[in-house]
């Protein structure tokens, strides 16, 4: 893999920022070709236990009502979102591993685990601080919560009921300031900072297997993307109860419920109505989304960093010499 190596903090910049364009680019990619999964996912984890069904079933139910762009409900959201997510994410992670390697005074400039666990959690947490009201509005367009007391997914609509408009994004946007606030934005944001552990364990993993298997032989492509799938499917395992949480508080209408509900209240909440196995509802899905996207993520991203480098080679070559 080619590594650019600045010598001075302009050109630094500069490559903080094609990290954060390719991280940009590979979040695009990669979440238009898993969006259907998490469409189903966040709909499992924001219905009631009363809305039992399968992913087979979920998917037809989908289909039936809405059609096929059903499944790609709230996708313009979730691309503004995750490029804007991963553009900031990328950025702070390597400004945050520059400093390291520049301070660094062992013979080796690579992170150590601990390195890496505090560029992950720099990165992570500037990332849910600034991005947490695009995913509020992505939710809530994903899961269609509505002012009815059925919590499932609705039933196909008959000929004789006209189905209703899909809302878009900023008229979501507008009505949920409009009916709950500014501070509905941040609804959930408590949940999304202690799930910044997620990609501090991904990138962990992810850094610390992609150093061992360098000593041995160069990385290749097909070992990012599958390192980058074993990085994401330890940390969405291990996080996944918290994953439903921060769902249903970014669906919850506190207007209509007395005021905002805390995380604590949330999780004591669903453990003693639904129990534990609830907290694990659409596991399957957010997993083999996850797991997916995590993969072609990393392998789009070093692909596009790789062929920025490239172009930010051949540009100087072109100028002309005065």
């Amino acid at each position: 893999m080619s590594k650019a190596t600045p010598a001075t903090s302009a050109a630094q910049q500069g490559d903080n920022i094609a990290h954060a364009l390719a991280g940009a680019g590979g979040g695009l990619l990669s979440m238009t070709l898993t969006y259907p999964l998490i469409t189903l996912s966040t709909r499992a984890q924001v219905e009631s236990k009363r809305a039992q069904s399968s992913t087979y079933d979920a998917v037809r139910r989908i289909v039936q009502r809405e059609g096929i762009s059903g499944l790609f409900s709230g996708l313009d959201s979730a691309l503004f979102g995750i490029s804007v997510t991963n553009f900031v994410y990328y950025y702070w992670y390597e400004w945050t591993r520059a400093f390291f390697e520049r301070t660094a005074t062992r013979s080796s400039k690579k992170l150590t685990t601990v390195e890496s666990m505090i560029a992950g959690a720099i990165a992570g947490s500037a990332t849910v601080l600034i991005t947490n009201p695009i995913w509020v509005v992505n939710t809530r367009m994903t899961a269609r919560s509505q002012d009815s007391s059925d919590d499932s997914i609705p039933e196909p609509a008959t000929s004789l009921s006209k189905p209703k408009s899909k809302p878009s994004t900023l008229s979501t946007l507008f009505s949920l300031l409009r009916t709950e606030g500014p501070g509905a934005l941040f609804a959930g944001v408590l949940p999304a900072l202690v799930l910044v552990i997620n990609p501090i364990l991904q990138y962990t993993i992810f850094e610390q297997l992609k150093n061992a298997l360098e000593k041995r032989r160069k990385v290749t492509p097909r070992d990012v993307f599958f390192l980058g799938a074993i990085g994401k499917l330890l940390a969405t395992s291990i996080t996944y109860p918290y994953i439903t949480i921060k769902s249903r508080m970014h669906v919850a209408n506190s207007s209509k419920q007395g005021g905002a509900e805390g995380t604590v209240q949330a999780l004591r909440k669903a453990i003693r109505e639904e129990g534990w196995g609830r907290l694990y509802k659409g596991i399957g899905p957010k997993v083999t989304q996850s797991v997916i996207t995590a993969a072609f993520l990393f392998a789009f991203k070093d692909a596009l960093y790789d062929a920025s480098v490239k172009l930010r080679r051949r540009i100087p070559a072109q100028l002309p010499v005065n």
